[in-house]
Protein backbone atom coordinates (compact mmCIF):
# COMPACT_ATOMS: atom_id res chain seq x y z
CA UNK A 1 0.00 0.00 0.00
CA UNK A 2 2.99 2.15 -0.02
CA UNK A 3 2.69 5.68 -2.13
CA UNK A 4 -1.07 6.10 -1.21
CA UNK A 5 -1.49 8.53 1.12
CA UNK A 6 -5.65 9.67 1.18
CA UNK A 7 -8.02 7.25 2.72
CA UNK A 8 -9.78 6.41 -0.38
CA UNK A 9 -6.40 5.69 -2.12
CA UNK A 10 -5.43 3.50 0.82
CA UNK A 11 -8.53 1.30 0.54
CA UNK A 12 -8.30 0.85 -3.20
CA UNK A 13 -4.75 -0.47 -3.14
CA UNK A 14 -5.60 -2.71 -0.21
CA UNK A 15 -8.49 -4.24 -2.10
CA UNK A 16 -6.52 -4.82 -4.82
CA UNK A 17 -3.47 -6.19 -2.53
CA UNK A 18 -6.29 -8.48 -1.54
CA UNK A 19 -7.53 -9.63 -4.89
CA UNK A 20 -10.98 -7.83 -4.16
CA UNK A 21 -12.40 -7.31 -7.53
CA UNK A 22 -16.35 -6.67 -7.16
CA UNK A 23 -17.24 -3.71 -5.61
CA UNK A 24 -20.87 -3.07 -5.15
CA UNK A 25 -22.43 0.26 -3.77
CA UNK A 26 -25.61 2.23 -2.55
CA UNK A 27 -24.74 6.06 -3.97
CA UNK A 28 -22.78 7.58 -0.79
CA UNK A 29 -21.47 11.28 -1.04
CA UNK A 30 -18.43 10.04 1.49
CA UNK A 31 -17.68 7.47 -1.00
CA UNK A 32 -17.56 9.60 -3.93
CA UNK A 33 -13.93 9.89 -3.85
CA UNK A 34 -13.73 5.97 -3.23
CA UNK A 35 -16.24 5.27 -6.04
CA UNK A 36 -14.61 7.10 -8.56
CA UNK A 37 -11.57 5.69 -8.39
CA UNK A 38 -12.97 1.99 -8.41
CA UNK A 39 -15.07 3.19 -11.78
CA UNK A 40 -11.78 4.22 -13.13
CA UNK A 41 -9.21 1.25 -12.15
CA UNK A 42 -10.05 -1.45 -14.92
CA UNK A 43 -8.80 -3.79 -11.98
CA UNK A 44 -12.58 -3.73 -10.68
CA UNK A 45 -15.77 -4.46 -11.55
CA UNK A 46 -18.48 -2.01 -9.83
CA UNK A 47 -21.72 -0.95 -10.20
CA UNK A 48 -24.10 0.73 -8.01
CA UNK A 49 -26.91 -1.04 -5.76
CA UNK A 50 -30.36 0.05 -5.24
CA UNK A 51 -30.88 -1.00 -1.84
CA UNK A 52 -27.83 -2.36 0.94
CA UNK A 53 -29.29 -5.93 0.85
CA UNK A 54 -28.64 -5.94 -2.37
CA UNK A 55 -25.73 -5.00 -2.96
CA UNK A 56 -24.61 -7.44 0.05
CA UNK A 57 -26.29 -10.28 -1.99
CA UNK A 58 -24.92 -9.73 -5.10
CA UNK A 59 -21.21 -9.91 -2.72
CA UNK A 60 -22.73 -12.99 -1.48
CA UNK A 61 -23.69 -14.46 -4.80
CA UNK A 62 -20.16 -13.33 -5.93
CA UNK A 63 -18.39 -15.12 -2.86
CA UNK A 64 -19.88 -18.21 -3.90
CA UNK A 65 -18.68 -17.64 -7.57
CA UNK A 66 -15.30 -17.66 -6.37
CA UNK A 67 -14.89 -13.67 -6.77
CA UNK A 68 -14.02 -11.49 -3.97
CA UNK A 69 -16.41 -8.76 -3.12
CA UNK A 70 -16.79 -5.39 -0.75
CA UNK A 71 -19.89 -3.56 -0.25
CA UNK A 72 -20.12 0.18 0.11
CA UNK A 73 -22.46 1.84 1.88
CA UNK A 74 -23.21 4.35 4.65
CA UNK A 75 -24.97 4.28 8.16
CA UNK A 76 -28.57 4.46 7.51
CA UNK A 77 -28.34 1.45 4.57
CA UNK A 78 -26.74 -0.40 7.57
CA UNK A 79 -30.56 -0.79 9.17
CA UNK A 80 -31.60 -2.62 5.73
CA UNK A 81 -28.90 -5.41 6.22
CA UNK A 82 -28.88 -7.24 9.79
CA UNK A 83 -31.35 -9.65 8.36
CA UNK A 84 -29.41 -10.76 5.34
CA UNK A 85 -26.24 -10.59 7.76
CA UNK A 86 -27.62 -12.88 10.23
CA UNK A 87 -30.04 -15.50 7.76
CA UNK A 88 -27.37 -15.57 4.74
CA UNK A 89 -23.96 -14.64 5.21
CA UNK A 90 -22.63 -15.75 8.93
CA UNK A 91 -24.68 -19.10 8.96
CA UNK A 92 -23.12 -19.54 5.12
CA UNK A 93 -19.55 -18.34 5.98
CA UNK A 94 -19.61 -15.75 3.68
CA UNK A 95 -16.28 -13.14 4.32
CA UNK A 96 -18.44 -10.35 2.85
CA UNK A 97 -16.13 -6.96 3.36
CA UNK A 98 -18.37 -4.17 4.57
CA UNK A 99 -17.52 -0.81 4.41
CA UNK A 100 -19.69 1.66 6.14
CA UNK A 101 -19.69 6.03 5.90
CA UNK A 102 -20.18 6.40 9.68
CA UNK A 103 -22.97 9.05 9.84
CA UNK A 104 -24.85 10.03 13.10
CA UNK A 105 -22.28 11.33 14.86
CA UNK A 106 -20.17 14.42 15.11
CA UNK A 107 -22.88 16.84 14.51
CA UNK A 108 -25.60 14.95 12.54
CA UNK A 109 -28.85 16.67 11.55
CA UNK A 110 -30.51 13.41 10.73
CA UNK A 111 -32.27 11.23 13.06
CA UNK A 112 -32.55 8.56 11.07
CA UNK A 113 -28.54 8.89 10.69
CA UNK A 114 -27.95 9.16 14.63
CA UNK A 115 -30.27 6.08 15.45
CA UNK A 116 -28.69 3.81 13.11
CA UNK A 117 -25.17 4.61 14.45
CA UNK A 118 -26.13 3.71 17.95
CA UNK A 119 -27.53 0.53 16.84
CA UNK A 120 -25.33 -0.64 14.57
CA UNK A 121 -22.31 -2.01 16.68
CA UNK A 122 -24.20 -3.49 19.00
CA UNK A 123 -26.36 -5.41 16.08
CA UNK A 124 -22.99 -6.51 14.59
CA UNK A 125 -21.73 -7.48 17.87
CA UNK A 126 -24.67 -9.60 18.58
CA UNK A 127 -24.26 -11.64 15.26
CA UNK A 128 -20.69 -12.06 15.42
CA UNK A 129 -19.69 -10.01 12.86
CA UNK A 130 -16.49 -8.95 13.53
CA UNK A 131 -15.98 -4.62 12.94
CA UNK A 132 -13.82 -1.69 13.47
CA UNK A 133 -14.32 1.66 13.60
CA UNK A 134 -11.45 3.38 11.84
CA UNK A 135 -10.73 6.75 13.32
CA UNK A 136 -7.01 7.28 11.74
CA UNK A 137 -5.42 6.79 8.48
CA UNK A 138 -2.08 5.57 10.01
CA UNK A 139 -4.01 2.47 10.91
CA UNK A 140 -6.35 1.97 7.93
CA UNK A 141 -4.14 -0.26 5.49
CA UNK A 142 -3.17 -2.45 8.63
CA UNK A 143 -6.43 -3.18 9.45
CA UNK A 144 -8.67 -3.61 6.58
CA UNK A 145 -5.44 -5.49 5.02
CA UNK A 146 -5.79 -7.70 8.12
CA UNK A 147 -8.94 -7.80 8.51
CA UNK A 148 -9.53 -9.19 4.75
CA UNK A 149 -7.17 -11.62 5.41
CA UNK A 150 -8.57 -13.01 8.22
CA UNK A 151 -12.28 -12.75 7.12
CA UNK A 152 -11.22 -15.15 3.86
CA UNK A 153 -9.37 -17.25 6.28
CA UNK A 154 -11.98 -18.05 8.82
CA UNK A 155 -14.87 -17.15 6.59
CA UNK A 156 -16.76 -14.38 8.30
CA UNK A 157 -17.79 -11.43 7.45
CA UNK A 158 -15.95 -8.37 8.52
CA UNK A 159 -17.54 -4.52 8.66
CA UNK A 160 -15.74 -1.55 8.58
CA UNK A 161 -16.97 1.44 10.09
CA UNK A 162 -15.50 4.51 8.83
CA UNK A 163 -15.21 7.50 10.80
CA UNK A 164 -15.76 11.11 9.75
CA UNK A 165 -12.54 11.87 11.60
CA UNK A 166 -10.53 9.59 8.99
CA UNK A 167 -12.76 10.62 6.02
CA UNK A 168 -14.11 14.29 6.61
CA UNK A 169 -17.51 12.95 6.70
CA UNK A 170 -19.91 14.52 5.17
CA UNK A 171 -20.31 18.34 4.92
CA UNK A 172 -23.61 19.64 6.10
CA UNK A 173 -24.75 23.33 5.17
CA UNK A 174 -24.56 26.14 7.27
Amino acid sequence: MSGASTWHDIILATLKANDVKLVVYVPDRVFTPLIKAIHEDKFFTTFPATREEEALGIATGAWMGGLRGAVLMQTSGFGTIPNALASLVVPSQIPALIFVSERGTLGEFNLGQAMVCKTMRPVLDSIAVDNHTITRIDELGFIVDRSIKQAVATQAPVTFILSPLLTGGKVFAA
